[in-house]
């Protein structure tokens, strides 16, 4: 049996000819006529060659893995107890559903108080305004993904480095303008933001408090490229720092383009090879410039890999690690590495758990962790976090925080022009019928939550019903606050299930 897709994808809209009769081993159709006109992976490959490595779909569209992975936390069941509470009295009047506290804290120098165990990881697409305040209302971590700053039209660098970027502050407002003391934005850097002086420019000109440094992504563990539609496009490029091939300042390649001639002009991200000496080095720098807070974002590299990137963060003293594992997600990333690289999520939270167990007796300082890649519900937040115990501190929801942000969003536009869609009739007319956690939002803002965007509405709503359901989930396991749920609350259903859990049915 074949766990990777057919020749078929969402990410190129292609699809199969013949999919009732397919070769699994290779993903082709069977049959192979001469007079298809090829609607598979290869026809599309036929017509747009190296761009169709990554998807042709990309902009206002999310894509992730269509492998079908042979484990992950559904492998899993929830345990659950009926005498004694941890955390609480055990008694039915004093230890209730809304007794379970899901308030928790990171950090190390300047520690961040959270109200969920959940971070929405690196973006700065779609509907990114959303996303970002729907964070800050919601008392958790957000992160603006790297190369931010060439979304500013007006971006401006002199000798190399930033000088003029005003769209990053918008960034970072569409957070801090809600923010309540709880949660934080973070801006990721790239070793290309780095090399432009990105970080600098963020602390001393907008006031960034945080900063993460990319190691690598599920989705992409080398850094994206980027087909240029111009020598004028190329030239732009490689003017804001960015390395781009053939060199289009050279005048043998302007004139081979002018004839038509010479490879497509691409720019080419810069693969991250973090130095320990620079990193630890560069923080302290940082630091010193007015940094709080800094993070580290990983993917499913190797095992070593792994291991090296927990021992810098503990050198570092950096906050937080998040951990992305396998099906990839993203906005651009090349369609195979995104359903054949990388460590399954449950299976990196397996490495995770034993690298930090053994840097632990080392007596080695050990960072938080935070585990994304693939959660959208409760259940699959529960499950990581009694998995990764007493490790993993927080998870994150990417993708599905987006499409809150962008579901509710609609939702409201749909209101405003009296188009409700017939399957929310039934909720009501108004914002407040369809959205009733609003008036728990006014609750923190008062009546100014009148004017706020249903689309971070929607993102706090989403994130209020992951939290309504942990708090069911641990109420079931009589624990009553974070620090007590633990590899005892989930069991394997599946022998590969067991094996990540030494070898025990029950813990």
């Amino acid at each position: 049996m074949s766990y990777s897709p057919l020749l078929g994808s969402a990410f190129n809209r292609t699809k199969l000819r013949d999919p009732a009769h397919p070769c699994t081993f290779s993903g082709m159709c069977s049959m192979c006529t001469a007079d298809c006109i090829g609607t598979c992976e290869i026809g599309i490959s036929a017509i747009r060659g190296a761009d169709a490595v990554y998807p042709t779909t990309t902009g206002e569209n999310q894509v992730a893995s269509e492998k079908n992975y042979p484990i992950d936390y559904s492998h899993f069941n929830i345990n659950g107890r009926v005498f004694g509470a941890k955390g609480a009295k055990a008694d039915s009047d004093q230890a209730t559903i809304y007794d379970v506290h899901l308030e928790t804290e990171i950090g190390t120098i300047h520690p961040v108080k959270l109200k969920l165990p959940i971070i929405l990881p690196a973006l700065i697409k779609l509907n990114w305004q959303d996303y970002f305040g729907g964070a800050a209302i919601a008392g958790v971590l957000t992160v603006i993904g790297e190369g931010a700053v060439t979304k500013d039209p007006t971006l401006r660098l002199e000798n190399g480095k930033v000088v003029h970027c005003p769209k990053l502050g918008e960034f970072l407002d569409a957070f801090r303008k809600y923010y309540r003391g709880y949660g934080q934005i973070i801006l990721q850097v790239n070793v290309d933001d780095d090399r432009i002086g990105v970080p600098e420019y963020a602390i001393q000109e907008c006031g960034c408090e945080a900063i993460e440094f990319k190691f690598g992504q599920s989705a992409k563990g080398t850094q994206p490229v980027n087909r240029l539609a111009s020598l004028e496009a190329a030239c732009k490029a490689q003017e804001q720092g960015l390395l781009v091939l053939p060199d289009p300042s050279d005048p043998e390649v302007q004139k081979r383009y002018e004839a038509g001639l010479g490879e497509n002009f691409r720019s080419y991200g810069r693969l991250p090879m973090w130095d320990e000496n620079y990193l630890c080095r560069r923080i302290e720098e940082l630091r010193t410039m007015g940094m709080k807070n800094v993070y580290f974002k990983m993917a499913g590299y190797d095992y070593a890999d792994l291991e090296h990137v927990l021992r810098i963060a503990s050198m570092a003293k950096v906050d937080m690690v998040t951990f992305d594992g396998a099906g990839g997600g993203s906005g651009y990333s090349p369609c195979k590495m995104m359903n054949e690289w990388g460590l399954p999520t449950v299976c990196l939270e397996s490495y995770l758990t034993d690298i930090m167990a053994r840097l632990e007796k080392e007596g080695i300082p050990l960072p938080h962790i935070a585990l994304t890649g693939g959660f959208t519900m409760e259940d699959q937040v529960y499950k990581a976090l009694a998995l990764g115990a007493p490790y993993v501190k927080a998870i994150g929801l990417c993708r599905a925080s987006m499409a809150a942000a962008m579901s509710a969003k609609k939702v409201g536009e749909l209101i405003a022009a009296g188009q409700i869609p017939v399957e929310l009739q039934r909720f009501g007319s108004t914002v407040d019928e369809l959205f009733p956690d609003l008036r728990e939002i006014r609750n923190i803002y008062g009546e100014k939550a009148n004017d706020f965007s249903t689309g971070m509405i929607g993102v706090y709503s989403y994130l209020n019903r992951i939290a309504f359901g942990l708090q069911h989930f641990a109420a079931l396991n009589r624990k009553f606050s974070l620090e007590y749920i633990d590899q005892s609350d989930i069991f394997p259903l599946t022998r590969d299930a067991k094996d990540l859990m030494d070898g025990k049915w029950m813990q």
